[in-house]
């Protein structure tokens, strides 16, 4: 039997990716095709997720053996999770910006002789850049202000930076700690 699935983004309407697969192929199969299909950096972490209606995640796959209980996408063959038709997964490729894609499982469709699985059979669109840097880092480092005096010369800066970290309290030197008498006298 061969299982159908599209893939959706929420980044950009326009990006629809069909696909087809062996019932007896794996999570890691959709990965390496989902890869390939959208030109990614396969040294990229990602996983799978099985999700609510609603697109809340629930049991996890992952790439490799994390220890924690997950299964991996290697061992998630597709008739043993695919229960129903519309069953949602999702697919997330940008751990740190928390951004995946949106797998839908469409129904089933004989084997067609000849044919590799799996395949994609419909391509629409830009795929969402799998690493987005920035903008949400950006945001922190906006409103830092160095210094708002930009008529200030070189000389100043430094006694400006001596007095912000010592105050000019701290005009006495540090005892010497190479001979054990200094720190007999520190211990006193």
């Amino acid at each position: 039997m061969v299982y159908k699935f599209v893939v959706l983004s929420d980044e950009d309407e326009s990006f629809v990716r069909e696909f087809e697969f062996l019932d007896s192929q794996t999570l890691i199969d959709f990965h390496n095709i989902i890869q390939e299909e959208l030109e990614y950096d396969k040294s990229q972490m990602a996983s799978f997720y099985l999700a609510t209606d609603n697109w809340e995640k629930e049991e996890e796959f992952t790439l490799f053996d994390m220890g924690t209980g997950s299964s991996t996408m290697e061992s998630a063959i597709l008739e043993e999770i695919i229960f129903r038709k519309n069953q949602k997964l999702l697919y997330v490729f940008d751990f740190f910006n928390d951004r995946a894609l949106f797998v839908e499982y469409t129904g089933e469709t004989k084997e067609i002789e000849d044919r590799e699985y799996p395949i994609c059979t419909n391509s629409k669109g830009v795929p969402p850049k799998q690493v987005v840097f920035g903008a949400s880092s950006r945001k922190l480092y906006n409103n830092i202000v160095v210094s708002d005096d930009d008529d200030d010369d070189d000389d100043d800066d430094e006694a400006d930076v001596d007095d912000l970290f010592l105050d000019g309290d701290d005009e006495n030197p540090l005892p010497d700690f190479d001979s054990p008498e200094a720190l007999e006298e520190e211990d006193e």
